[in-house]
């Protein structure tokens, strides 16, 4: 039976392309319900504060950091989105002066603008967002050696090669998009050889750092929630870390906090990784077939999927 065409954007595979029970049975879930999809290298963390939530996550690049040495250099993948984590994570590492000097960090992704990246100076830079908020406001006597920062460039060998340079990468976080994606893994065009079925789990695992083409709904997401909805000033090209990068990390930890997707994205993602039900039509479910992902929930943002007219 061919796939439903997508309500959101014809010519792409996104969730809407799923069964209707599937997603039906997802819209259901509770926030008990969800607590309750944890498995064996899958855990749901919930946490009731915003400080509280925000505080762990920045911990999460503390507690990696702490285990860099000079023999065995470790490093942490982060996001732009969220970014509330970021000044915490300076804060921390000047109070408890923490030398970074043999520690890593990977920025997940980059605007693709006319064959190359955005020029890092650039008001929605990625990497200007990193350096502004985190890296310029630690110690100079502290600071991460800028060799050891690795932002995703228009020629991504070197990026990519920074995976295969021993460096251990203990955690990859994330957000999660509109389309379901992690970094800026969308789903693709509904043509050529996916223009019946999308790509099978396997060949999208293969995909390594890369340049994407992204979806008219991450488009919009990211118009709104960077540029007051001024659709004209996103990109439609990204670079972005890749499944093959994200199987090296030894953890992916994404954080929703109820601002970027919403509560019946939440809940499928989950339930799909927890049911071990992975299709790249909704990247994130492929997460089911890593060896530790930790989906951590404020449950302020959580919500509720039932109709309530504004």
């Amino acid at each position: 039976m061919a796939r439903k065409l997508s309500m959101l954007a014809p010519e792409w595979w996104d969730f809407t392309t799923l069964p209707d029970d599937l997603l039906n049975d997802a819209a259901k879930l509770t926030p008990e319900d969800i607590l309750q999809l944890s498995r064996p290298g899958f855990k749901i963390m919930f946490y009731n504060t915003i400080e509280e939530f925000y505080l762990a996550e920045a911990l999460e690049y503390i507690t990696a950091w702490k285990q860099s040495t000079s023999d065995n250099p470790v490093g942490i993948c982060g996001p732009i989105g969220p970014t509330e984590q970021l000044p915490l994570v300076a804060r921390m590492v000047n109070e408890l002066q923490i030398n970074l000097q043999n520690s890593h960090f990977w920025g997940m992704d980059e605007w693709y603008v006319k064959g190359k990246e955005l020029d890092a100076r650039h008001p929605i830079s990625f990497e200007k967002a990193d350096r502004d908020m985190c890296f310029n406001l630690i110690d100079k006597n502290l600071m991460m050696p800028d060799a050891n920062m690795h932002f995703p460039k228009a020629e991504l060998t070197t990026y990519i090669n920074s995976w295969e340079s021993g460096v251990r990468c203990a955690v990859m976080q994330g957000g999660q998009g509109d389309t379901k994606h992690w970094a800026f893994n969308d789903p693709v065009k509904r043509e050529g050889r996916y223009k019946d079925e999308p790509p099978s789990p396997e060949e999208f695992r293969k995909l390594t750092a890369r340049v994407v083409d992204l979806h008219p709904v991450t488009i919009m997401q990211n118009a709104r929630t960077s540029a007051g909805g001024v659709v004209t000033g996103i990109p439609s090209q990204a670079l972005t870390v890749g499944p093959v990068e994200t199987w090296k990390a030894e953890k992916v930890s994404i954080w929703h906090a109820g601002t970027h997707d919403n509560p019946f994205g939440q809940r499928l993602t989950a339930m799909m990784i927890s049911k071990r039900i992975a299709d790249s039509s909704v990247p994130m479910s492929l997460l089911a077939d890593h060896p530790n992902v930790q989906f951590n929930y404020y449950t302020g943002g959580i919500g509720v999927c039932e109709t309530e007219m504004h």
